[in-house]
């Protein structure tokens, strides 16, 4: 499994997840699940980089639960940062198309992608080894923009 598009994200990956723990201590429950749930996944792929593990195993233990549940409740998700995304957000070249974005529209589509990763492997035997999806772009594209969102978030 090539993963090489995660050596420059690791070091302040650090940063955001040690950040995202300290702002997971508030009272608004789902506010505080969606931050957990972003910190887990930004931990899943950075322990998944680190011990080479497969896009599968990578796949199986990414979470969208929090943000499923917020949305079934209602949740304003302004109140994880009351903004949009610009420029000064964006860390990755590759980011710039989400300048403008607010973080439900962000959040909105991570879930989006988590669910097609999911039914991709669904559809193909419980495995993305023999999928004609280019997935390692699917799973770049991913982590980039649950980085950015930690990056809203922390910027809020």
């Amino acid at each position: 499994m090539e993963m090489e598009w995660l050596k420059s994200g690791i070091t302040p990956l650090r940063d955001l997840i040690a950040f995202l723990n300290k702002k997971a201590q508030t009272n608004n429950i789902h506010k505080k699940q969606l931050i957990k749930e972003l910190r887990n996944n930004l931990n899943v792929f950075s322990n998944g980089f680190l011990n080479n593990s497969s896009y599968d195993t990578i796949i199986d233990l990414l979470s969208n639960d929090a943000f499923q549940d917020a949305v079934k409740n209602n949740f304003t998700f302004k109140k994880l940062n009351p903004g949009k995304i610009e420029m000064h957000h964006i860390h990755d070249e590759r980011n710039k198309k989400y300048i403008g974005w607010n973080a439900e529209k962000l959040a909105d589509k991570i879930d989006e992608k988590i669910i097609e990763l999911r039914n991709i492997k669904r559809l193909n035997s419980g495995s993305i080894k023999e999928v004609k999806n280019n997935i390692t772009l699917m799973m770049s594209n991913l982590y980039f923009r649950m980085k950015l969102l930690a990056d809203f978030i922390m910027s809020g």
